[in-house]
């Protein structure tokens, strides 16, 4: 019996040492790259998708981004009132958008550099005030090279301003436009055709004339794009990353 109440002493010691770390959820705001996908979209891959692997179960990824939305639709459509409702305290909001905001072609969609960056200070003021950690990102790149092989800009002017803006607002910040772009110089102009939803006719059922995508990812671009992102969040230093699984390799 002594020993039972010694034992129980020692855990409950230990409980109090090493308190139950709080439970906490990542909001992704964003567009078409960083979404959830429906079946019938396979093999196109949001980077978001593959991101909820690296987590330990006191984390919750809620994946909010949707195809085609820049932050003009994202508010407009409730998404971004969805995110603020549920955040709270401790919780991290992953804001990613420009690829849509850009289209001036797409009047329902684009945003001016003036209402973007409006709208991207609206994203961090009220993350803050629900007291959570907005983290910005630029809008990944898509693939485009030029005749000499260099990976070339694709988000010149909507890129800066979401510079601006995270200098201007001292948030975290992630140039996932740069270093998407990296990613695809590493790997040629040939060779990064195979993170994109590039699909000869016939080659897969959800696509039988086939896809030629330099914007949207396959499982293996999302997945890459995916590391990357994880890789520039432990370069901040922040508490989340401290939440990352980390799985013994057998030898």
């Amino acid at each position: 019996m002594k020993s039972f109440v010694i034992l129980a002493g020692t855990i409950v010691c230990m409980s109090l040492a090493f308190p139950a770390k709080k439970k906490i959820k990542i909001f992704m705001a964003g567009d078409s790259t960083m979404s959830i996908k429906e079946t019938k979209a396979y093999p196109e891959t949001g980077w978001g998708m593959p991101f909820v692997y690296f987590w330990d179960s006191t984390v919750t990824v809620v994946n909010r981004a949707k195809n085609g939305r820049s932050t003009k639709t994202f508010i407009s459509e409730g998404l971004w009132k969805s995110v603020y409702d549920e955040a709270g305290e401790g919780d991290y909001v992953f804001i990613q958008f420009g690829h849509n905001d850009e289209s001036v072609e797409k009047k329902e969609r684009y945003a001016t550099p003036d209402t973007f960056k409006m709208n991207l200070n609206r994203f961090i003021r009220e993350a803050r005030e629900k007291k959570a950690t907005p983290i910005l990102f630029t809008p990944v790149s898509r693939r485009k090279f030029d005749k000499t092989g260099n990976a070339i800009l694709t988000h010149e002017q909507y890129s800066a301003l979401v510079k601006e803006v995270a200098v201007e607002t001292g948030v975290h910040f992630i140039d996932l436009d740069e270093k998407s772009r990296a990613l695809y110089q590493q790997m040629g102009e040939e060779h990064s055709k195979l993170l994109f939803l590039q699909l000869q006719p016939g080659e897969h059922p959800n696509y039988p004339e086939g896809k030629t995508d330099n914007t949207h990812f396959t499982e293996l671009g999302a997945r890459l794009i995916a590391q990357l992102v994880l890789k520039e969040l432990r370069a901040l230093n922040i508490e989340l990353t401290e939440r990352v699984v980390i799985r013994e390799v057998k030898k």
